[in-house]
């Protein structure tokens, strides 16, 4: 079949939307008409060069849907079915998956090959294979993927916002939640309130932080960090040091969650200094392929037991999170609606990514 997507071919190049060939399902493998899908900061990661992945690729890792077919082997969804699209395949049979840690899904090593995790395309265009992020590829009205990557969800789900679970929301979420196991009556500074850091300001809330720091340079998301649940924001690590210990009487901050655009070495040794005895550093935020040093005091690690933690996924599984995640939102625990800035048409991506950089969006999202 034929469908429209945006296709980037080189690193620093603009994404291209054109007709492009799409085959049917695999074994094991799901058709998906995309209703909606979020403007993430991982694809602008491909744009840049720190996701290598190989060119040219179709974007796109956080969608919802409906199932238009099935290939040989699925049996936990079918058509007709709505689906959210998790960026992280889950296999159910390797050793982490058996121990609970889904997000480190042995499958995971296929993330960024380009081809399905049999090693062939689905995707053409201009007369080559074209790989898809994250094997979903959401920038397309139509999408194959893997059976391991789909979440069924309630019938009636409002696709739209539920698109934003499969990455941005569960990934904030959990790396509150789940990774700084945010506890009632904590601290929480959050550094970076984009599609990522705003849901870690909703996971610290949620989970019932006594303090949550927003920090961000740019007063709109301050502000939204505000309607979201921080009680507190600052512009400037160094601005949030003096709020942090007022705050406190001293003893810091029980966590500090990086959700930058990028992560950088030299993040970690002011965020170490803003933690408490044993508190923890979350990076969540990805970094530079080539970075290796990190900055902090390896004496403050060790005698006050100050740990680093890194979080893919927020530490969650998609299969039991990404439900629970709107079930919340259908009580009103957790905001989605709020969490998009601006729509676009899949013609706009470019615009929506400029906006994304100029601090404009806490999340675009294209709809179909």
């Amino acid at each position: 079949m034929k469908t429209k997507a945006a296709v980037l071919y080189g690193t620093n190049e603009k994404w291209q939307v054109e007709e492009v060939e799409l085959d049917a399902p695999h074994t094991r493998e799901v058709l998906v008409k995309l209703t909606a899908s979020g403007l993430c900061h991982s694809d602008e990661h491909l744009v840049t060069g720190d996701i290598p992945i190989p060119f040219p690729v179709i974007g796109g890792h956080e969608g919802a849907g409906i199932v238009v077919e099935v290939g040989p082997e699925v049996d936990h969804v079918k058509e007709g079915d709505s689906v959210v699209l998790s960026f992280l395949p889950a296999c159910g049979r390797c050793s982490y998956c058996a121990r609970g840690m889904q997000n480190l899904c042995d499958l995971g090593m296929f993330l960024i090959n380009g081809p399905q995790l049999d090693g062939t395309y689905r995707f053409r265009s201009r007369g080559q294979d074209v790989g898809q992020m994250c094997l979903l590829g959401t920038f397309s009205e139509y999408t194959v993927v893997p059976a391991q990557s789909v979440v069924k969800v309630d019938d009636g789900t409002s696709l739209d916002k539920a698109a934003l679970v499969g990455c941005g929301v569960t990934t904030g979420y959990g790396s509150a939640v789940r990774t700084a196991e945010t506890k009632p009556g904590d601290t929480v500074v959050v550094m970076g309130i984009g599609g990522i850091g705003i849901n870690a300001v909703q996971g610290a809330r949620i989970a019932g932080a006594r303090n949550i720091i927003a920090i961000d340079p740019v007063e709109f998301k301050r502000d939204k960090a505000r309607e979201l649940g921080a009680t507190h924001v600052a512009a400037s690590v160094e601005e949030a040091g003096p709020i942090v210990g007022l705050l406190t009487r001293g003893q810091m901050a029980d966590s500090f969650i990086i959700t930058t655009d990028v992560a950088e070495g030299a993040y970690v040794g002011p965020a170490l200094d803003l933690v408490a005895k044993r508190g923890k550093v979350i990076v969540t935020a990805v970094g530079h392929p080539a970075e290796t040093q990190i900055s902090g005091s390896l004496w403050m690690l060790t005698m006050m037991e100050k740990q680093i933690r890194g979080s893919l996924y927020g530490s969650s599984n998609a299969q039991h999170d990404v439900p629970r995640m709107l079930e919340m939102y259908n009580n009103g625990q957790l905001k989605l609606d709020e969490l998009i800035t601006r729509e676009y048409a899949l013609e706009e991506v470019n615009q929506g990514y400029e906006d994304m950089r100029n601090g404009l969006n806490i999340r675009g999202l294209i709809r179909y």
